[in-house]
């Protein structure tokens, strides 16, 4: 099978290797799609940053993987040849506090492994995946839609539903890349009175206004004329420092800011901008298990398809003309098809 590896300084790997086989609690599956995430770009991509989660093992890259099981190994019940599956993209203990609670994203064990940055990823032909790790893509999503949900939409909606955003919420999102657009179109779909997304490039903000992620898309600048009044309920998706002190100052009273844009450096004066406007802010990391199965079956209740924002979709032997676009980050999310299908 072929396989893209990222050795840093922008160079895109295509390789062949022997087909995995799956054995016991394991399961190989086809990925049909597999997205270009930001953290992909910022810590492997460019440059190889380092330890920890973001230590990457020279594996096959990829951790936004969905698509169909092709083979099964012994001991895997509840999964079979045929079925459509998201991959949750960390492979966690299983036994520790937080896998408990379904974040496998904060398991605290040597063992955890995430896909694309410690155990090969799903920009492959084939991944061999943990049969726990997989979850079931629902008949009404496509395979893009899934491997959206795997880390970009999973990451905005966990940090919403935090959040804790309803109808009567205004709610601002800062930075229109990839995750700011769906945090936009996700607090649309949970009901919030109003969505306002800022960012500096006028491109990102005029396909934001395309998809429907936002009721107002503006400049940086332009924030206090479009939320006279700030926002009850902010995502900082940008990374930037900028971004995240915009993101704190544009917040109301009483209101709540969550952090989802790795990177940056903020700095506050505690009192002034936080305690005597008594503001709740929050980190949200990636999503939990329970809470990624939520969102699939809202996504095919309500009939919506993360695959909107998705603007251009390449092969495996593209993959560095995809990797190259998706770090000019004009456009919206890119995906690498493995292997195409019309769904």
């Amino acid at each position: 099978m072929r396989g893209v590896w990222l050795p840093g300084q922008r160079v895109v790997d295509v390789r062949e290797v022997p087909d995995p086989e799956p054995g016991p609690g394991q399961v190989l599956v086809a990925p049909r799609a597999s997205t270009i995430c930001g953290s992909d770009l910022r810590a492997i991509y460019r440059e190889h940053l380092g330890t920890g989660p973001e230590s990457y093992q020279d594996v096959i890259a990829g951790h936004e993987p969905a698509g169909q099981v092709v083979a099964v190994g012994p001991r895997v019940p509840g999964v079979d040849v045929g079925d459509r599956v998201v991959i949750y993209h960390v492979s966690g203990c299983g036994r520790c506090a937080e896998c408990l609670k379904g974040y496998r994203i904060s398991c605290t064990s040597s063992r955890r492994q995430a896909y694309g940055w410690q155990r090969d990823g799903g920009h492959a032909e084939l991944l061999l995946a943990e049969a726990d790790d997989v979850m079931a893509l629902p008949d009404a999503l496509s395979y893009v839609d899934g491997a959206c949900v795997a880390c970009g939409f999973g990451t905005a909606y966990e940090a919403l539903r935090r959040l804790d955003v309803t109808g009567v919420d205004t709610v601002l999102v800062t930075g229109l890349g990839p995750v700011g657009l769906a945090a936009g179109l996700l607090a649309r779909a949970l009901g919030a009175a109003h969505v306002v997304g800022t960012d500096p490039r006028p491109e990102r903000r005029a396909f934001a206004g395309k998809v429907d992620a936002v009721d107002a898309a503006v400049h940086p600048d332009e924030l206090r004329d479009a939320l006279p009044d700030g926002a009850s309920a902010t995502v900082e998706c940008s990374g930037s420092g900028a971004a995240q002190t915009a993101a704190v100052d544009a917040t109301r009273r009483w209101g709540r800011v969550a952090f989802i844009g790795e990177g940056g450096q903020l700095t506050l004066d505690v009192s002034a901008q936080v305690i005597h406007r008594q503001l709740t802010l929050l980190g949200s990391w990636v999503i939990s298990t329970w809470r990624m199965c939520e969102l699939l079956d809202l996504l095919a209740a309500r009939g919506l398809h993360p695959h909107d924002v998705v603007t251009d979709r390449f092969s495996l032997d593209t993959a560095d003309a995809a990797y190259r676009l998706a770090d000019d980050g004009a456009v919206g999310k890119v995906a690498i098809e493995p292997t195409r299908e019309s769904r």
